[in-house]
């Protein structure tokens, strides 16, 4: 008689090889009555997904990017002096790719709701505290005043806020931080130390008419000397950044006669100094206004340059202005003349005058014709102030 053990192993052999014929069959998936059913592969399988490698490498590349600034910074306190490093046509192409200009109109039109009257102390005094805004400067000091984001970033200052200096020809137009100055040379504008974009694609080409305060020049001069209208003179430039916090309105800075305004829609990248220095011709690239005249030296011009979420640039005078619409493509231009046959000078501006507003911070360029003992009164780098003195004779 065969014994247990003897017993259950001969039950074991068979069950295995009545299963024998099973394991043949495909692993993968097999029929039920009800439904099919699919199992996982012995191996395992990674999903590649989309957005979290998104997220993963962007988040990557911010990192470095701010290890990269807080690396300068460290050598800038040591006073050794860092040169530029610039962004690759891939970077500015994938950052030109950003809806920036969507982005900025969603902003603009965010800014118009109007804030509960409970909301705005909390609204605002996170602002202020962030950026750094000195509200005992404005007309009103009160928070509630203020109805919606608009009417906070284009608040008003008390009338002796900003005195305006009269020693001086040229004074600065806005609150700001001075990123650079002097001479342009080589038709190239230094936008920071190091770091140049063109004159002419900044100003667009030159077109001859009667409005322009400039004569027409031989084809062989070069596109800085057609401005330059005097002999002896020289071109300068001087670039004032305007942050969050700084004060959103710019005025005249000298007493001179506007004729012509030229609109470039654009780009609406960031144009903050760590900006300015690592994309060349950042300016080039951004929706930007440029006013051109002249005054008693010559040729001069300011130039509003928008930024992420500063879209809207207005020119009070200038009601036909639209930025960042729609309808206006980027990589062309639109030309406005002020000159008239009614009106043939323009429209003349006082030093300290208002002259317009950003809806949040940006970047103002002088670009004028002065003579060769013109002296600017700044350092790179410095706050300044509307009203303060630029430069003078």
């Amino acid at each position: 008689m065969p014994s247990l053990a003897s017993l259950h192993h001969r039950e074991i052999t068979a069950l295995s090889q009545s299963l024998q014929p099973l394991w043949k069959l495909p692993f993968r998936a097999f029929r039920t009555d009800a439904r099919k059913v699919h199992t996982a592969p012995a191996r395992t399988t990674f999903l590649l997904r989309p957005l979290p490698i998104l997220l993963a490498t962007g988040g990557g590349y911010a990192g470095y990017r701010q290890y990269e600034k807080y690396r300068e910074r460290e050598l800038e306190k040591l006073g050794l002096e860092i040169p530029p490093k610039l962004a690759g046509h891939w970077e500015v192409a994938l950052y030109k790719s950003v809806p920036t200009r969507l982005l900025s109109r969603a902003w603009g039109r965010l800014n118009q709701v109007e804030l509960p009257h409970w909301l705005r102390r909390p609204v605002y005094s996170l602002y202020i505290w962030t950026f750094g805004v000195n509200m005992k400067e404005a007309a009103v000091e009160d928070l509630h005043h203020y109805r919606n984001l608009s009417e906070f970033f284009r608040r008003k200052l008390k009338p002796q806020a900003r005195p305006v200096c009269g020693l001086h020809s040229v004074i600065s137009p806005s609150d700001g931080k001075i990123l650079n100055f002097g001479q342009v040379k080589n038709c190239e504008v230094e936008q920071v130390k190091g770091v140049t974009y063109s004159l002419e694609s900044f100003l667009g080409p030159r077109t001859y008419t009667e409005d322009l305060p400039f004569p027409p020049a031989a084809s062989c001069d070069s596109f800085k000397n057609q401005l330059v209208t005097r002999e002896g003179n020289e071109l300068y430039h001087c670039v004032i950044y305007l942050a969050p916090g700084d004060y959103h309105c710019f005025h005249s800075p000298t007493d001179w006669t506007v004729s012509h305004r030229r609109h470039f829609p654009g780009s609406l990248m960031s144009v903050n100094p760590g900006m300015a220095r690592w994309i060349k011709e950042l300016f080039c690239h951004n929706e930007r206004v440029v006013l051109t005249g002249d005054w008693k030296h010559g040729f001069f011009s300011l130039t509003a340059v928008g930024a992420t979420n500063v879209g809207s640039i207005r020119i009070y005078f200038d009601r036909d202005l639209h930025t960042n619409s729609p309808r206006h493509s980027k990589g062309s231009y639109n030309d406005f003349s002020f000159v008239t046959h009614t009106n043939r000078e323009g429209v003349p501006m006082r030093k300290g005058e208002h002259l317009g507003e950003f809806n949040l911070g940006s970047t103002i360029v002088l670009i004028f014709e002065a003579p060769k003992d013109f002296n600017f009164q700044l350092k790179t780098g410095q706050k300044i102030r509307f009203g303060e003195a630029l430069g003078s004779l």
